[in-house]
This record gives structure tokens, C-alpha cells and sequence, in this order.
């Protein structure tokens, strides 16, 4: 007699990570054993992975490895969100050092260039902001009252008519990575990580944890590095680490985005 069917697979996957392929890839495979596919917040994909909550969980790196493995996938390119009328908004590109005399409406540790650029002043307005999350920070950027610096894929999950959002220099990208418990013997772990890497359903697979990719390898999927936001050609209108003009100034002639 056949085995009877197990319970689904479960992955969780942080918001702007995309795992509508390789969901496809894994039903085309195994027909009879669906995937239980969970959309989490940052901050809580690390806790339900180690309590159990989920079996595998496609995150943002770094995490502590204490008891995980981790196969780093790919790099996100990081942008910064600001009102639609925001005087960066005329720009195609910033450097995150450009934005020194706006406020940062996220702790200012994870932005280490705006932090040390900012003058005491700003930084203490925006440590006086409340803790919020990505999308109260995106609600409160659209007033004009400071910026924020997400990876490009939240960006555009949280997209809204009164906010745009340019690349930005001077920040590292977001890495996604793929992590399971170390004393997890799931077998169809393995079988997810080949689906992820792009393997072949033929193709050998020896344990994923006796081989991982390198910490700073490119994994099968396709991610949004950082290099994309530069290669236009030369095309691209950057601010050229000048400080911005004041709201309601006209953006420097041939510097700003046509139309405008």
C-alpha cells in the first residue's frame, strides 16, 4: 500500500521574499505533498524556526547560527522611501549621506553612514521618534517628516501613491537565506533546498549541510543585487553626495528628473 500522505512541508518567507517559483517547482515534483507556505514579519522568522513553528524559513540574513544552518541566497539592493514631493525624490539616485539633515525613521544602527553623517541634533529628533514598523515608518516618511532605508523588494510590497523610493549608495544590501534546524531530520528538507538551488529532480544530492554555500556565494535564485541600481548606462541622474535643496526648491537644473 502507498504511504500515507505526511503533513505539509512548512516554510515561512519574510515579506518581499518571492517563493511563488519554487512552490511551482515543488508541486510539478510532488503533486501529492503540498507545501504549507507562511508569510512572517522579520522579527519573528528566527523565533519560529527554532520553536518549531516552521520547518524551513526563507529570511533575512544575519540570523544566529547557534543551531541552524543557513545557505545564503542572494543580496537585495537596498532604497530609500520618501513623500512623493520630498526634494530626493528629483533624483534617480542618493547617497545615504545625502539625507544627513533628515530624520531616519528607523533605529540609526542600521544605518551606520546616515548615523555618523547626521549632526547630533538630527539624530537625537530621530531617536525621539516612536519604534514603529516598516509600514508605520513608510505611513510617516509619506507626510515628509523623515525617510527610510528598506530593501528594494519591501519597497515595493509597501508601495503607496504619496511615497517613491530611489537606490541609494552607502548602505549594504539585504541578504535573503534559506535556514533549518540543525536536529531537524525532516528528509524532505533536502529535497526543498535542491528545488531552491535549481537542481535537477534527477540530480545526486548528498546532505545540504556537509556542503553549504559560501556565506558570500550566489545561490539559483534570482535576487535584486545592488549592482542593478547602477547599470543604466551612465544614464542615471545621482545627487553626487551633495546635500539636497530645502523643501519646496526647484531641484538643480539638469540634475533633477525630467518632467519635474
Amino acid at each position: 500500500m502507498p504511504d500515507e500522505p505526511s503533513d505539509p512541508l512548512r516554510v515561512d518567507f519574510v515579506t518581499g521574499v518571492t517563493p511563488d517559483k519554487w512552490a511551482r517547482t515543488w508541486a510539478e515534483r510532488r503533486p501529492d505533498d503540498p507545501l504549507a507556505l507562511t508569510p512572517v514579519d522579520d522579527g519573528e522568522a528566527e523565533a519560529r524556526l527554532r520553536s518549531g513553528a516552521s520547518t524551513l524559513s526563507l529570511l533575512r540574513l544575519p540570523v544566529d547560527r547557534d543551531g541552524l544552518h543557513v545557505i545564503p541566497l542572494y543580496e537585495e539592493a537596498p532604497v530609500v522611501v520618501v513623500a512623493k514631493e520630498h526634494a530626493a525624490a528629483a533624483f534617480d539616485e542618493l547617497d545615504v549621506t545625502d539625507l544627513a539633515d533628515e530624520v531616519l525613521l528607523q533605529p540609526a544602527d542600521t544605518v551606520p553612514a546616515w548615523r555618523d553623517a547626521a549632526s547630533p541634533e538630527v539624530r537625537e529628533r530621530a531617536a525621539a521618534m516612536p519604534s514603529m514598523s516598516v509600514v508605520d515608518a513608510i505611513a510617516v516618511a509619506a507626510t515628509g517628516s523623515g525617510f527610510v532605508v528598506v530593501p528594494l523588494s519591501v519597497a515595493r510590497v509597501h508601495h503607496r501613491k504619496d511615497v517613491v523610493h530611489r537606490p541609494v549608495t552607502g548602505v549594504d544590501g539585504s541578504r535573503v537565506g534559506l535556514a533549518w534546524r540543525v536536529d531537524d531530520e525532516e528528509p524532505r528538507i533536502e529535497d526543498f533546498i535542491g528545488v531552491v538551488r535549481g537542481r535537477t529532480e534527477r540530480s545526486s544530492r548528498g546532505r545540504a549541510a556537509e556542503n553549504p554555500a559560501p556565506e558570500s556565494g550566489s545561490g539559483a535564485a534570482k535576487g535584486t543585487g545592488r549592482h542593478t541600481g547602477s547599470e543604466r548606462g551612465g544614464s542615471a541622474r545621482r545627487s553626487g553626495g551633495r546635500a539636497l535643496p530645502h523643501r519646496g526648491a526647484a531641484p538643480r537644473r539638469g540634475r533633477g528628473r525630467k518632467g519635474r
